[in-house]
């Protein structure tokens, strides 16, 4: 039987980013330097991820600002989908446009409707700076989706619009961390 690493098993988990943080909001940069630093971030952001219960994590909620993410994430048809992107850039989005529920580590608890589409394509490299594309379907597509906003410094809840985004901002100011959020 081969040896296979679990991914994040040598990570540490690392803080989370909650909504407000500037970093959450801020365009990330494209990774320059392929090291071990970039190797050991995709394992911390595996055990974080994996820590909080999460699909997919984008380096930004954890307070660092390079363009990459790690999904360990279903689609619509059970089908398990793990890995990472290195400077990802969603090359397609198409098929119908759906409201489906979405929710974010960054914004523990909360849940809103948000439109997105059914199929996606990544392009990126991995940490060893080899070429990649990851296509998705269904729940798989909308976390593509999810993941890559974050990296342009959106969270889900700027794609929402009118009364669900309002519910979705209230909800967040009822919590915990919402309330430290406000206090900055």
């Amino acid at each position: 039987m081969p040896h296979t690493t679990i991914p994040g098993s040598s990570g540490r988990v690392r803080p989370m980013s909650l909504l407000g943080a500037t970093e959450l909001h801020t365009p990330c940069e494209d990774v320059t330097d392929f090291g071990p630093s970039l190797a050991a971030l995709v394992e911390d952001m595996f055990a974080t991820m994996y820590a909080a219960r999460g699909v997919g994590l984008a380096a930004n909620q954890i307070g660092v600002p390079l363009r990459v993410f790690v999904y360990d994430c279903p689609d619509d048809e059970e089908r398990r989908h793990l890995g990472h992107v290195v400077n990802p850039r969603l090359v397609a989005a198409d098929g119908g446009a759906y409201r489906g529920p979405e929710g974010c580590l960054s914004l523990p608890g909360i849940e809103a409707g948000t439109p997105r589409h059914d199929h996606a394509v990544v392009e990126g490299v991995t940490v060893d700076g080899a070429p990649v594309t990851v296509a998705g379907t269904g729940f798989f597509a909308r976390c593509l989706q999810h993941e890559c906003d974050h990296l342009e410094g959106l969270v889900y809840t700027d794609r929402l619009t009118g009364l669900r985004r309002r519910r979705a901002l209230r909800a967040a100011g009822r919590t915990s961390w919402g309330r430290a959020a406000a206090g900055r």
